[in-house]
């Protein structure tokens, strides 16, 4: 069945377009509320953003493999992200990746067997002061002892219904260098829907 928005994100969709001179240049903020209503941007995703965007398939793809926000794959409702550039691995990033696949049962790429999160690796996420440091979906967070991760860990996973995971191998395409800056500067995302995401 070919991919399509809640009412209530269809709504939100329509007036996301009186924010902009075109329609293409509400290609992001559209992505971003079709990722949430469907978890991933999916082939049927492209092409249903194609349809409304005025584009090519070829072009939303484009926008898509760019940044990397967008999962080009299943993940989990949760997505960490460990930095391991120099900063973050001179203070300590290795450890932090190594207790969370511990933890979570997973290596970097895949997802934990309880479904709650996906783990990935970043070569930067712009907190070289901070380090070491994950961003746990839209969340930074810096300074970090295991000790605290845990306790974020913890907290999330109680908030967080277990499903069955998608893939014991699931990555998305790049690493999130350019993700942090690229989701400030967009507009807000939709409101939740009451129906449940897939």
């Amino acid at each position: 069945m070919p991919f399509q928005l809640t009412p209530e994100r269809e709504k939100y969709a329509d007036e996301l377009f009186t924010r902009y001179p075109t329609k293409r240049a509400a290609c992001l903020p559209l992505l971003h509320v079709c990722q949430e209503q469907n978890g991933w941007i999916s082939e049927d995703v492209i092409e249903f953003a194609a349809t409304r965007l005025g584009l090519s398939t070829a072009q939303v793809k484009g926008v898509v493999t760019f940044y990397t926000m967008f999962h080009q794959r299943p993940v989990a409702p949760n997505v960490v992200w460990v930095c391991r550039t120099l900063s973050c691995e001179i203070r300590g990033a290795k450890v932090i990746q190594e207790h969370l696949e511990k933890r979570l049962g997973c290596h970097v790429g895949g997802t934990s067997k309880d479904g709650k999160f996906s783990l990935l690796k970043a070569e930067c996420l712009a907190g070289c002061g901070q380090a070491p440091m994950i961003q746990l979906n839209d969340e930074l967070h810096e300074n970090l002892t295991l000790a605290e991760l845990d306790r974020i860990l913890d907290a999330v996973a109680a908030k967080t219904p277990a499903i069955a995971s998608p893939s014991s191998s699931v990555a998305a395409s790049h690493t999130p260098a350019t993700s942090v800056a690229a989701a400030q500067s967009a507009p807000s995302h939709a409101p939740e829907s009451t129906e449940a995401k897939e």
